[in-house]
């Protein structure tokens, strides 16, 4: 039943879903998908006790405190914070010290949108497309056989929210010859990038494709942009530190294809929120009905095990170390500093609360005392974390049987004692 509503909180978006999922499904059989389904439920479920939850507790006034499991889901407005930092400090882990890197942009025309629409699998070979054409225009422009590295970030949701595949790709500034040796690229000449894009992104969909209607579409393209497609290359290297362009990439990486800050109102049946064209470079507001709204969210939901995001070259996981060791040898010899450029320390949730609310979520509010995790309960295998039982164990005192998130600075094993001589239990 749909509830008459104008203002926004973070429960917004999941009341649009709980209204309107189910005659959505019915208008629209397409997503009756067991992989959709589990998405949307995910999403739903985020942050209730049905989901599972920790129960803390004092050991000094046995104050209790449960938090329900955040869903972990990308789909998850709630939980896009979380991801971002996650994800900000994996690439933080992930880029090369004292090595330049460069922020790539490969779009398409919207006449070739419906096709990656239709057939998913064409995603995969766009991220492999991508690299392909950086890879040419790398070892054309310098002469020479040139790896680069390359994180390759899919988007398909336009500023609207409508389907519009394209990629963010993070490439060193430079790449190894077949000798070992680097080579720096300090000037892109974007004319080339332009046409190679168009070349290869064409050439891919003939392939992978081919049927007639589209290599008529393909050589009706081929007319109209004669000087090449969209292939945006940011002026001047990512600076050092690369945490900026992290934070900028996670947005795409993890996000949902709208965030709560701009959905204006929704009554019930219609959702009216806003956005930042891209040709006007002005603010924008549409209103649409909730059905047309969750369409636009849910044509995201990318197919079960895809990666948006793939790594490639120097960058490839099953080389990945070995390609650090001799970057990180030649970079010494070329004079760049290594003290760790691209390093981002990772938070725990405790240290997100603090930092947003000023608020320890592990302090006692009776006492002031630090609690301690006591119990985890999940809703498919009952109670997996029981201290307690621990502590009947034997497996008691300061750093035994407590997790490492959740030991206290004070003595444990005096107050853990007591708790099992009077059996208490959560």
């Amino acid at each position: 039943m749909a509830h008459n509503r104008q203002w926004v909180d973070k429960d917004t978006f999941k009341q649009i879903f709980r209204d309107h999922w189910g005659p959505f499904q019915q208008r629209y059989p397409g997503y009756q998908d067991r992989h959709v389904q589990a998405v949307i439920d995910k999403m739903l479920g985020c942050g209730t006790p049905e989901s599972g939850y920790p129960t803390y507790l004092c050991p000094h006034c046995l104050e209790e405190k449960r938090v329900a499991f955040s869903c972990k889901s990308s789909f998850c407005l709630s939980c896009c914070k979380v991801y971002i930092d996650q994800w900000v400090s994996h690439i933080g882990r992930t880029l090369y010290e004292g090595v330049s890197y460069r922020h790539v942009v490969l779009t398409m025309p919207d006449a070739l949108h419906l096709e990656f629409y239709r057939h998913r699998v064409l995603l995969a070979d766009l991220m492999k497309c991508g690299v392909a054409m950086l890879h040419d225009a790398l070892s054309w422009f310098k002469k020479v056989e040139l790896e680069a590295g390359y994180v390759v970030v899919l988007e398909t949701a336009g500023r609207a929210g409508h389907w519009n595949p394209h990629l963010h790709i993070v490439m060193t500034s430079g790449g190894l010859t077949p000798q070992q040796k680097w080579r720096e690229v300090d000037y892109f000449p974007f004319t080339v990038l332009h046409k190679k894009w168009q070349y290869h992104l064409c050439t891919m969909l003939k392939h992978r494709v081919g049927t007639r209607a589209l290599q008529d579409k393909i050589d009706a393209l081929w007319r109209k942009y004669a000087q090449g497609l969209v292939a945006y290359l940011e002026e001047g290297k990512v600076p050092a530190g690369g945490e900026g362009l992290a934070y900028s990439l996670a947005k795409y990486v993890v996000s949902p294809p709208i965030s709560l800050r701009r959905i204006l109102s929704y009554d019930g049946q219609r959702v009216r929120y806003w956005y930042n064209d891209h040709k006007t470079k002005r603010r924008q507001e549409e209103e649409v009905s909730a059905l047309t709204f969750i369409g636009r969210m849910v044509q995201h939901i990318l197919p079960k095990g895809f990666h948006r995001i793939r790594y490639d070259g120097l960058h490839a996981t099953c080389k990945a170390k070995k390609v650090k060791g001799v970057l990180t040898a030649l970079m010494v010899a070329l004079g760049r500093l290594i003290k760790g450029t691209y390093r981002i320390a990772a938070r725990t949730s405790r240290d997100r609360v603090i930092a947003s609310t000023g608020r320890d979520p592990l302090r006692c509010t009776r006492c002031g005392g630090e609690m301690m995790l006591w119990q985890v309960w999940h809703p498919r295998y009952g109670v997996v974390y029981d201290a307690l039982h621990e502590i009947k164990r034997g497996c008691y005192g300061p750093h035994r049987g407590i997790p490492p998130d959740a030991r206290a600075e004070g003595d444990w094993e005096k107050p853990m004692i007591q708790l099992a001589l009077t059996g208490l239990r959560v």
